[in-house]
């Protein structure tokens, strides 16, 4: 988008544009010196490349010498707007990419040379990273202090998000292929595709690039996209923990992320959340713009938790967990040595997890996890704010089609009775057993109250009504 705004101001009459990625001074860090060294020199190269212009490149060194590299920046640009013909319009991308002082250094130079615009410096600054930059968190060796982004620079005109991509521009991106290709989307595959990523742009050019050219099947271009075959792509991106996502999980570790992640994970969501944390997680593209609050889009539902259990479900046996694997899901078996394993093993685990408030559901669904990806799909749906957790159980039948479970997930807190939890959790889970389109339903409540007893806690019963039976196991 960048470039396409770069190319387009620079076919015009009316400004000079250059694009430059200041990426490679990260490694700089605090050293100011280098890191200016770096971005005058990232500028100086495009400027010939794009441009046609050594302006930059031959008076940086000597800008630099004379006028040090805390204010050789601003200097550099004033002086080459002053020799340019038009005024200058300057797109920066990966600039959170800078660390410390060399971020600063960046910042309160371009805000030093804001007033002499444009005939000095440049008419505009466009500013590219993953975060807003009022939440730029500055930790500098040499201020000492932890610098926040509007003390640093509070010239912002306007913040712009790349919104995720419409049913209708993921159709027409894929209609392109099938364009050039001659190779068909079935229906069911696009939908799935629109479902899977929200529209969210990595992730649909990902799915779709897994999809088409990964699978030595599909690159013969006369076999159609089926839905089975975006399902396995899907798949494939989150076990391979490609790049993005990889990112993604990292940014769990914020506590501002932790603060909303955790109680849409735990089904707790309140009204006592920080607005500014809950847009923060917006801005990361995390949560969905829009309501209600929800993690941003199923796979990355999927990659969460996994991210934020991967370590214990590694550290998962078979044998560990009491289960006998085989051809067939033996449902009330993995269940019934869940609760044995929760009961010996729950407050070491328990205490692995970074977010602890939805530790109990995350080790629910990292046994789970173990023994069902091998062969079949755990499908996960935070209900924000309800105090649960669905998660959908599919598993591949001999005749071809899928056996379906639901599985229930609430913890009983002290303001609230067990038999009102389960009552509530049984309206619930039939619900979403309707939804589903199955018979086979599982409640799993887990005591918070850790003065009870493990005998007052284990226990298995069934509960029937309205033509559905549900099983419901404590914890």
């Amino acid at each position: 988008m960048l470039l396409a705004l770069a190319d387009l101001l620079n076919a015009s009459d009316e400004f000079r544009c250059l694009y430059v990625n200041v990426e490679g001074a990260q490694t700089a860090r605090e050293d100011v010196g280098r890191g200016m060294k770096g971005i005058l020199g990232a500028i100086g190269m495009d400027a010939i490349n794009t441009l046609r212009d050594s302006f930059v490149e031959d008076h940086a060194e000597e800008v630099l010498e004379k006028t040090g590299p805390d204010f050789a920046l601003a200097k550099m640009l004033t002086q080459w707007c002053e020799a340019s013909p038009l005024p200058l319009v300057l797109l920066i991308d990966e600039i959170d990419s800078l660390v410390g002082d060399t971020l600063v250094s960046v910042l309160r130079q371009l805000r030093s040379g804001y007033h002499k615009r444009p005939a000095l410096f440049p008419q505009s600054v466009i500013l590219c990273g993953v975060r807003n930059v009022r939440d730029y968190r500055i930790d500098t060796s040499s201020e000492k202090d932890n610098i926040a982004g509007g003390s640093a620079f509070n010239i912002k005109s306007d913040s712009l998000r790349l919104g995720n991509f419409c049913e209708r521009e993921i159709r027409t991106l894929l209609a392109q292929h099938t364009e050039e290709t001659g190779q068909v989307f079935q229906e069911s595959a696009i939908s799935r595709i629109v479902e899977s990523t929200a529209g969210q742009p990595w992730l649909v050019n990902a799915l779709a690039y897994e999809t088409c050219f990964k699978d030595k099947a599909a690159r013969q271009h006369d076999r159609e996209i089926t839905v089975e075959a975006v399902d396995a792509a899907r798949e494939a991106i989150i076990l391979r923990r490609e790049t993005h996502l990889d990112q993604l999980t990292d940014k769990l570790k914020e506590d501002r992320v932790r603060r909303v992640i955790e109680p849409i994970l735990a089904g707790t969501f309140g009204l006592d959340m920080q607005d500014h944390d809950l847009e923060y997680a917006r801005d990361l593209g995390l949560v969905a713009a829009d309501s209600p609050i929800r993690i941003a889009n199923p796979i990355y539902a999927e990659v969460i938790p996994r991210a934020l259990t991967w370590a214990i479900q590694e550290k998962l046996t078979l044998e560990m967990m009491g289960y006998q694997a085989g051809d067939t899901l033996d449902i009330e078996q993995l269940i019934e040595g869940f609760q044995d394993f929760y009961r010996l093993n729950s407050e070491h685990w328990e205490e692995r997890f970074e977010y602890k408030e939805a530790g109990q559901q995350l080790l629910l669904q990292a046994y789970l996890q173990r023994v069902v990806n091998g062969s079949g799909h755990l499908h996960r749906e935070y209900a924000t704010g309800r105090g649960r957790t669905d998660l959908l159980v599919s598993w591949p039948l001999d005749n071809g089609e899928q056996r379906r479970i639901v599985i229930e997930c609430k913890v009983r807190r002290a303001r609230n009775s067990m038999e009102s939890i389960i009552a509530q959790g049984l309206e619930q889970i039939r619900g979403y057993m309707d939804n589903c389109g199955t018979f086979e339903g599982h409640l799993v409540v887990f005591e918070s109250d850790a003065s009870k007893t493990w005998d007052e806690r284990i226990f298995r019963r069934e509960e029937a009504g309205n033509g559905t039976m549900v099983v419901v196991w404590g914890c």
